[in-house]
């Protein structure tokens, strides 16, 4: 029973670590658009929903992940950017963000 115990503590302690790390060039959207906020022509309303409380949020093609400080790219509101940093099922951890 103990090495049971063991080996799951051992698996989601990997599981945890194992974290997609790289860079990714997307667009800073807002939640309530989503990955329609795909493109140069969404910056304005991206700005006005992310005013109006909804969170900003990273579009890569049709995927869209939670910003997990989203104070990192809050000059970045509508544009394209390249994200450095690990994404972890839904969510993107930032490192580095540049236009």
């Amino acid at each position: 029973m103990k090495k049971l115990f063991l080996l799951a503590v051992l698996f989601f302690s990997v599981a945890t670590y194992a974290a997609d790390k790289g860079t990714w060039t997307g667009y800073i959207s807002d939640a309530h658009c989503g990955a329609s906020g795909n493109n140069d022509g969404h910056s304005e309303c991206a700005k006005k929903c992310v005013k109006e409380g909804h969170a900003p949020v990273f579009v890569v093609g049709d995927k869209v992940y939670a910003i997990s400080k989203p104070k990192k790219v809050s000059k970045y509101i509508g544009q394209k950017v390249t994200i450095t940093g690990s994404i972890n099922g839904d969510a993107i951890d930032i490192d580095k963000v540049s236009k």
